[in-house]
This record gives C-alpha cells, structure tokens and sequence, in this order.
C-alpha cells in the first residue's frame, strides 16, 4: 500500500515556520492523514463509507461521541527551537516521544528570548497565572526590556568563560537563564496532539507558548483537514458544561433568569459579603459566561452590585 500523504503536508515538510524571535516550528515527518483514521474505524465498525463526504461525516462522527483510538492511527514528528521556560511548560505533555538537546555534550548558542513590547504586561488580578490586558506605559517596557537583555547580556559571556576555563559543560549550564533557546524532535499521535492544542491554543494559555501551539496546529491541520476541522468544531471552540451548567442554560433557553442559589454547586450556602457580593458565586457565573458567550441575568442582581 502506497504511503498516504496530503500534497498541503508535503510543502509544509522541513519548512521552518517561525516563531517569537529565534524560534521555529518544523514538521519533519508524518504517518498516515484522514484516511488512516477513516481505516481504522472500519476495522471496527465495518465497512459502508465510500465517499469523501461520508469519510468527513465519519471522522465527525469519532470526533463528536470520542471515539477517540482511530485518531491514535496518524502520528506527527516536528523538529521545535523555544525558550527553555517553554520547553518546561511543553513538557508537561507527557504522551510525546522526545528526544531535547544536551547541553551537556554541546555548546549552547548565544540566542535568547527577549519578548515583543507589545507583549510585556502587568500580572492579571483575576488570574494567578496570566497577564492582564491592561497597557503598560512606554517607560516600564522600556526598563523590563532593559532588565531581560542586560541578564542575557551578562549571563552569556560568564558561561563562556566557564568554558574556556575549562569547567563542564554540564556544570557551566547553570549559568543560563531559562529564555536561552533549546531545541528537541517531537513526536505525537493525532489524538494526543489534539489535546495539547485544546490546552495551548486556549486563550488562557501563556502567550509564548500559544505562537508554538498555532504553528503545530497549521501543520496539523495540512496532514488532517477533515479530522483538524472536527476538532476545532467539537473540541477547539466548543464548550463543556458541568452538570448544573447545563441546567442554568436550560433555565436561560425557556426565559428564566438564573437564581444565585444554581451557582452553589454542591449545596453550600449563599452567603454575601457586608458588600452584597460572593466572589466564589461570582466567579463561576463569569466562567459559564465566558463558555457560552452571552451575559446571565441572575435574580436578585442587586446582591452582585
């Protein structure tokens, strides 16, 4: 059997997409497309797809009741140069085979992550781990930026001299910031692939990682259109509601404002502050907001002021 290729795939094939400043994306090799999935699928659910449409309607069809292990069929290998503080958040995802640069055995070059100025932002007050939208003045960015380059500035010449003075490199490493680039080949099934970019495509993901994420997504999406397109459909950009989620939107849909008791989850209390306001209340009802996409009217809205 001929090997099954997209003519989108091969001209992305060892095409370094770039990322941030120094950094790049490249798709070194792929087995298998939307038809290996659709394949697989057969062996399972016995023939009767012919057609290209039938193949689509398939391939939603796994998607949208998880039927996950044909997507396991298809496999991507990238070649990735990111920021050490990348790497660590990449690595979380621990259903890839990966094969990272020593620096134990190599010398690493002098290149180092130094963040647009449109990218500096303040610590959100919402959001422990994420940026606030909030604009930052010319001065500040000027002096973060002045910060980061003047410690790549200093650290890069103190982790040659270790070198040159003859201490390991394994030992001299330590010197270097965690913005010096690495680089590592990245293998992954469609399936686990796909949860990576749910999670690092989101909007609440680390900007730095999101261009890494977007980059491994057009790649994907040139070996799988069908099978990329349905996972943007019923994954990517849909919405998963917790049990009494879905009873407030049913609330919504026959025209009933939601009561801030439906937020208490698990029986707790409805307890307001001297200020009228419950921040855990509150939270859950911005999150569900959030997933759907429209305001929610609560009763008693005169509590939330």
């Amino acid at each position: 059997m001929p090997r099954i290729t997209t003519p989108e795939a091969e001209a992305l094939l060892d095409q370094e997409l770039t990322v941030l400043d120094h950094g790049f994306v490249r798709l070194v090799d792929y087995m298998g497309g939307d038809s290996s999935i659709v394949q697989a699928a057969r062996v399972s659910y016995g023939p009767g797809t012919k057609t290209v449409r039938e193949d689509r309607n398939l391939i939603n069809y796994l998607m949208r009741h998880r039927h996950t292990t044909p997507f396991e069929m298809v496999e991507l290998k990238f070649h990735v140069k990111l920021p050490i503080f990348v790497a660590r958040q990449w690595i979380r995802h621990r259903t890839a085979n990966v094969n990272e640069q020593s620096l134990r055995y190599s010398v690493m070059p002098d290149e180092f992550y130094v963040p647009a100025p449109e990218s500096i932002n303040f610590q959100s007050r919402s959001n422990r781990q994420g940026r606030s939208p909030e604009a930052v003045p010319e001065d500040v960015r000027a002096r973060v930026l002045e910060i980061l380059k003047g410690a790549t500035e200093a650290s890069y010449p103190q982790y040659q001299e270790l070198l040159e003075a003859g201490i390991a490199r394994e030992l001299a490493r330590i010197s270097l910031p965690v913005s010096a680039y690495t680089e590592w080949y990245w293998k992954i099934d469609l399936y686990n692939l796909f949860h990576f970019l749910s999670l690092r495509c989101d909007p609440h993901a680390q900007y730095e990682i999101r261009q890494y994420a977007e980059a491994v997504g057009r790649c994907t999406q040139a070996v799988a259109p069908f099978a990329y397109a349905a996972f943007v459909e019923y994954q990517l950009e849909a919405a998963s509601l917790s049990k009494h989620e879905r009873l407030i939107v049913a609330k919504l849909i026959h025209g009933t404002p939601a009561a801030w008791s439906d937020f208490a989850y698990f029986g707790e209390p409805v307890e307001f502050g001297e200020d009228g306001v419950s921040k855990i209340l509150q939270s859950r009802r911005r999150e569900l907001a959030d997933k759907i996409g429209v305001s929610i009217p609560v009763e008693s809205e005169a509590l939330a002021t």
